[in-house]
């Protein structure tokens, strides 16, 4: 439906009417004429941003549905403001075969945002295939293992970078170099469970040390072949310092806003890949953010069960939710003044639209995608992990505060109207998916079409 947002406040403070037709943004001016058949919105100077993008998440299908499906995910995605979200290849099976992405893509169909899917690099993989698909990435490509087992070696490493520049794909790196882990960890750990586990060995395990070796690495790699690397999840100031000038990279709001300091309060649920980095390292990633060295925030959104984190910190599984919140803990840190509502507009959507190449997202502008989050910037509220949407059903954000949509369009559609998903959005079912049986699209399509490498 055309829609039409009188007095839209834009990141960049300007007060604009802002008008879509079907999938487009149309008309962005001081004052527009609605259409016969327009829905009219008085955003009241509330802002109005691009959708976020999320170009790191595990929405766990197929394989591991009892986590996350794609249905729950997306739908987490859109409450938090998210329009276009990119699921990384560490699924069973791997997403590193044209008929694994094939299978993902025909899950992915029932999501209520955009999506894109990468493909991974494992010694058993078929690039043949894979690039025959519309990759939106290679990688996550883990230098070390993490939840999935992907870590692979460095010879088959530059081989896979070679085909990616070949293929002009960009590169997503998990950099940690495993030669650097502290194994004596292990003999330090009293033994506890769930919370009472000591999370900060975990820190100590997979040493800071780890990832700016690894980016350097990655950063020769891709400098030799001519490839584009963006390195997921940095967790640290000196790993930022290292992509710099030779790649890009994202963080996430887990090393944004928690370090070494909450490992006692989190326990297993800290537990994530790369780990928690001492405080004055979270305050010297954020000052990177601010100051505009760092790229993206992008989620590593990794939802396990309760049941699953509450175990030994050795078994129990890396990773933690966040796509739902990324958005409105940044909202939150702008509203008090700590970053401007411009930089959260570029980490959060501009940004990675241009370095994935989506040249419609990422804007709102006359011929852009109509993929736009109403805020009230004064709204903020305590995030609690029962309010989200995801099927894990827990936060290690619990009691922070955040600034949450009052309103998420996909292409110009309604999807999220402040008070829950609207059933049948796009893709959207309404029973929570998580079989693939009928959550293909009706017309029979695989998530993104040829020569696209996002669905729009």
């Amino acid at each position: 439906m055309p829609t039409l947002f009188r007095d839209a406040r834009l990141a960049d403070g300007r007060v604009r009417d802002v008008r879509t037709d079907s999938d487009r943004i149309v008309a962005v001016a001081r004052s527009v004429d609605a259409g016969a058949h327009d829905r009219v919105i008085d955003a009241n100077e509330r802002l109005l941003l691009p959708g976020a993008i999320d170009a790191h998440v595990h929405f766990r299908e197929p394989g591991h549905s009892h986590k996350e499906t794609w249905t729950t995910g997306s739908r987490s995605a859109a409450a938090g403001g998210v329009t276009t979200v990119v699921d990384q290849p560490n699924t069973t099976p791997p997403t590193t075969s044209g008929d694994a992405f094939d299978e993902k893509a025909s899950l992915a169909a029932c999501s209520c945002v955009d999506y894109g899917i990468n493909g991974g690099v494992t010694p058993e993989w078929d690039p043949d295939s894979l690039f025959d698909r519309p990759l939106f990435a290679l990688g996550e490509v883990f230098l070390a293992d993490s939840t999935g087992d992907m870590g692979i070696e460095a010879d088959l490493f530059a081989d896979a970078v070679e085909r990616a520049a070949e293929a002009d794909v960009v590169v997503t790196v998990h950099a940690e170099d495993a030669d650097l882990f502290d194994e004596t960890a292990r003999e330090r750990d009293a033994g506890g469970v769930g919370r009472d586990a000591d999370a900060d060995l975990w820190s100590q395990y997979r040493r800071a040390e780890a990832e700016a070796a690894a980016v350097e690495r990655a950063v020769d790699v891709g400098s030799e072949s001519g490839a584009d690397i963006h390195i997921a999840h940095t967790s640290t100031p000196e790993g930022v310092d290292a992509a710099a000038g030779g790649a890009t990279c994202e963080v996430t709001p887990h090393h944004l806003f928690l370090s070494r300091d909450d490992a006692a309060d989190l326990g297993t649920y800290g537990r994530m890949n790369p780990p928690l980095r001492s405080e004055e390292r979270r305050a010297a990633l954020w000052q990177r953010l601010v100051d505009g060295d760092v790229d993206i925030v992008a989620t590593d959104h990794a939802p396990h069960t309760v049941e699953e984190k509450e175990v030994g910190l050795w078994d129990a599984p890396s990773g933690v939710p966040g796509v739902e919140t990324k958005l409105p803990l940044l909202l939150e840190r702008a509203r008090c003044g700590e970053i401007s509502y411009e930089r959260v507009r570029d980490v959060t959507a501009t940004n990675a639209a241009e370095i994935f190449d989506l040249p419609r997202k990422g804007r709102v502008a006359e011929g852009y995608d109509a993929d736009l989050v109403l805020v009230d910037p004064d709204a903020s509220r305590e995030i609690r992990g029962s309010d989200l949407h995801s099927k894990c059903g827990w936060t290690p954000f619990e009691g922070m505060d955040g600034v949450f949509p009052s309103l998420t369009l996909v292409r110009g559609e309604i999807v999220y109207d402040g008070d829950g998903i609207v059933d049948g959005a796009l893709g959207g079912d309404d029973d929570g998916g998580g079989d693939g049986d009928d959550e293909v699209d009706d017309d029979g399509s695989m998530g993104a079409p040829s020569g696209e490498n996002v669905r729009r």
